[in-house]
């Protein structure tokens, strides 16, 4: 599988982590991606995939490609044999600028990129990158796009400047710390989180959290999950446990047993890592 990313230009570069092209044969037909404080946005140039955002959500499929906002619980992606696409990684305030909308209303429900941008917009744009030269050409092409689409939002220096401190503190702040030194109400902070993130401070500090832990898990190791757990922060173990089943939809054990096999199954593969398999 080919996979090639880079970092924008500024603008951009302060709203996004990378944009990427990726191609080649799935590892799995099925990938788990757990609940990451991030935003993506992915132009589909292959087969449609399709994404289950919930045990209690039908899966939808998507030929355009999709946009999320922040995720609270894990997506599930089916992928065709091979696939396509080029994309990009958001900081977790990134995606607002490129929204119509409050970035709550798609908060854990998936949409088309056709639903965002309207479909002569996508459909100009997927014929452009399907007839680029090559990757590089192609990430040119989308960073020109997202330069040309990038607006205003009202708020956005007061969530980034707080999400960044969030992120240092990889989660372990004070949600009313972050308010004061914002000098705004927590009423106010949560609902600009809400608008430009799609959830509260609170919400988006326990997804760093429990990132950094998952993270910093060497799956080829023995682990001690009593450590592990009360060097994160958390209350006990059992509250680790719990947050890892909302956040992956898996047991800690059972999720060291899907990397395991991924790393078996799939040595020095890109997608190793943060997607996991379901089959």
């Amino acid at each position: 599988m080919e996979y090639v990313s880079r970092v924008p230009r500024p603008p951009l570069d302060g709203l996004i982590d990378d944009l990427y092209y990726l191609e080649g044969a799935r590892p799995y037909a099925r990938l788990t991606l757990p609940a990451s404080p991030a935003a993506f946005l992915i132009v589909n140039l292959g087969a449609p995939f399709r994404i289950r955002a919930g045990t209690d959500v039908e899966t939808a499929e998507y030929a355009d490609g999709c946009v999320v906002t922040t995720p609270t619980r894990a997506f599930e992606f089916g992928y065709p044999l091979r696939t396509r696409s080029v994309g990009v990684h958001f900081k977790p305030w990134g995606l607002a600028p490129f929204l119509p909308m409050p970035a709550a209303e798609l908060c854990d429900r998936p949409v088309t990129v056709e639903q965002v941008w309207g479909r002569p917009a996508v459909a100009e744009l997927r014929d452009r990158l399907a007839t680029a030269e090559g990757p590089h050409e192609m990430l040119t092409l989308l960073e020109e796009e997202l330069t040309r689409r990038l607006g205003e939002a009202a708020g956005l220096g007061l969530v980034r400047h707080t999400s960044r401190i969030i992120a240092a503190t990889s989660g372990a702040v004070a949600i009313d710390d972050l308010r004061v030194s914002a000098g705004v109400s927590s009423t106010h902070l949560a609902q600009r989180f809400k608008e430009l993130i799609g959830v509260t401070p609170k919400r988006l500090a326990r997804t760093y959290r429990f990132a950094a832990t998952v993270l910093s898990i060497n799956p080829a190791e023995p682990i001690d999950w009593a450590d592990l757990a009360g060097g994160a922060g958390y209350f006990d173990q059992a509250h680790f446990g719990h947050e890892f089943r909302a956040f992956t939809g898996l047991t800690p054990t059972r999720y060291v047993e899907v990397r395991r096999r991924f790393l078996r199954e799939h040595p020095g593969h890109v997608l190793d890592g943060w997607p996991l398999p379901t089959d």
